[in-house]
């Protein structure tokens, strides 16, 4: 994602910028901390969500109306790690405020992220968990969260009644008999991924079902794909409330520019 340094940088070097954001002289363009105080307004005010709501409503006007079933996933968005103790993370764990830290480095602190682990991998920061159409493949609902929570924890939030089809696609994370019986109560149709246990591997069949499923279930990974291509694997920005500005503008400007592409193939 681009630094408020980089934005200031390519509105005063490239005159096509300058033109695209309605700009007739560099001089005129608004900088780096103009930014950021635009984005700390946006976070007092809660308005990402709207914005990205707003949006969606237009995909609507504009015949792209969620269809074909929903793709829900969760991807990592790494924030800076914390040279914290073990006594300060403990405290911070707790919901504990460290006395010990002045105002000033209390002000650079992320008590907000957390630690997980998937597979041999630990990873620090937040997650961002979607909701994807599949005839479209533009995110219809998200949320932000701490990396710690589980991926299953945030389904129910983000199932959307307004796709015109039932079935919903996520990996094996998000398999549990509680969830499906969820899902089923509310009238939709699971298609998330068996998963073995100890003792009752998945049998052949089962298998060939996950493979199935997954020739629809990946379309949500190319999102991923180009979101880590635009730098959406990271932020550095400090607290939750910042991160969920950042990643929901993200996945706002994906949209934007999915609605772009699928413009061009119906043009062309």
């Amino acid at each position: 994602m681009t630094s408020d340094e980089q934005l200031e940088f390519q509105i005063e070097d490239r005159r096509s910028f300058q033109r695209f954001i309605g700009l007739s002289d560099a001089k005129h363009a608004p900088d780096r901390n103009s930014f950021w105080l635009f984005r700390e307004s946006l976070k007092a005010l809660k308005l990402t969500e709207t914005l990205f709501n707003e949006f969606n409503r237009q995909l609507d006007r504009a015949g792209l109306i969620a269809r074909k079933g929903q793709l829900i996933d969760a991807s990592f968005v790494k924030a800076p790690v914390q040279r914290n103790t073990p006594d300060e993370n403990a405290r911070i764990k707790a919901g504990e405020t460290v006395e010990d830290w002045s105002a000033s480095k209390r002000s650079q602190k992320d008590t907000d992220a957390r630690w997980t682990k998937k597979g041999d991998k630990s990873y620090y920061g937040y997650k961002n968990h979607v909701n994807v159409d599949n005839a479209h493949k533009l995110v219809r609902k998200y949320t932000v969260t701490d990396a710690s929570v589980h991926d299953s924890q945030a389904l129910n939030g983000l199932l959307d009644s307004g796709n015109t089809s039932h079935a919903v696609w996520a990996d094996s994370a998000y398999r549990s008999e509680a969830t499906e019986a969820s899902l089923k109560a509310q009238g939709y149709r699971s298609r998330i991924h068996r998963k073995g246990v100890r003792g009752k591997p998945l049998t052949d069949r089962e298998k060939q079902g996950n493979r199935t499923r997954s020739k629809t279930r990946c379309r949500v990974e190319h999102v991923f794909a180009w979101m880590a291509q635009w730098g959406g694997k990271m932020v550095r920005c400090i607290g939750l409330a910042r991160a969920e500005v950042r990643i929901g503008f993200m996945n706002l400007v994906y949209n934007m520019r999915r609605f772009c592409a699928i413009r061009r193939v119906a043009a062309s």
